[in-house]
């Protein structure tokens, strides 16, 4: 589908940057939902702000477009999901470390 803007009135091509825009921006909202998916409270992840070394904390909350992320000194970072790298899993470098044996009712 080709649109010929050079025949589109004022208010037409105003029309269509609306509805542009707001496509835009439910794709990009659609895109951070998927990555927020992809992740949990509590998982542990990393990533690295511009001008700055990597940082690692803990997801603590999902929110609009970002997520909340809590470092090991009590900072917090809200940040765009797609920037976060899953650290990996301390439990299954350690099974015995989280689980706690319960003797079986017989």
């Amino acid at each position: 589908m080709t649109i010929d803007i050079d025949k589109l009135t004022e208010a037409e091509l105003i029309d269509l940057n609306h509805r542009i825009v707001e496509r835009l921006r439910f794709m990009q909202h659609a895109r951070a939902h998927a990555s927020m998916l992809k992740l949990r409270i509590g998982q542990r992840v990393r990533f690295k702000p511009e001008g700055r070394g990597r940082i690692t904390g803990m997801v603590t909350r999902y929110n609009k477009k970002s997520v909340t992320v809590v470092t090991a000194d009590g900072q917090r970072w809200n940040v765009s999901p797609g920037l976060l790298k899953a650290e990996p899993e301390e439990a299954s470098q350690h099974p015995s470390k989280n689980i706690v044996q319960l003797p079986r009712k017989e």
